[in-house]
């Protein structure tokens, strides 16, 4: 956690940490414990393609079609990381993935509908809020999709 505060404040973005007592697990869940809209609740998913892996912060609210964010992205192959994946390539486990990653990231262009979206810190007992305009400034982004 003291690596993401630093940073987020290096690169001055406003930022907030929320401490939960257990693991939010869905982005339901999560919308409903913040008291926010569903498409504010920002997962990151880790996808694994023959050219590497790749960060998608999606909008809560959304189902994704990895054959069309395949063709965006220019890969033959495109799937979903393992979860052994996930914990070797970011260091977090599947579900408390960081918003700020140093993997290449596509983020969905419905998230800059909302004053702040909300997501993984790392750690499973809390999350991240930040504005999502901060999200292009800070993380590697290769694609902005419309995942309509």
């Amino acid at each position: 956690m003291d690596k993401l505060k630093t940073i987020l404040q290096e690169k001055e973005i406003q930022y907030e940490i929320i401490y939960h007592e257990k693991q939010i697990r869905t982005a339901q869940e999560g919308a409903d414990y913040l008291g926010i809209e569903l498409g504010q609740t920002a997962p990151t998913l880790v996808l694994k393609s023959e050219k590497g892996y790749f960060a998608m912060i999606v909008s809560g609210r959304k189902r994704v079609n990895l054959d069309e964010v395949r063709g965006i992205i220019g890969c033959n192959k495109l799937k979903m990381a393992t979860p052994k994946e996930v914990r070797q390539v970011t260091g977090y486990t599947v579900g408390s993935v960081s918003l700020i990653i140093s993997l290449p990231c596509i983020v969905d262009r419905a998230l800059f509908r909302y004053p702040f979206v909300y997501g993984g810190t790392g750690e499973p007992a809390s999350t991240l809020k930040i504005v999502p305009n901060d999200l292009e400034k800070i993380n590697q982004v290769v694609a902005l999709l419309d995942l309509d």
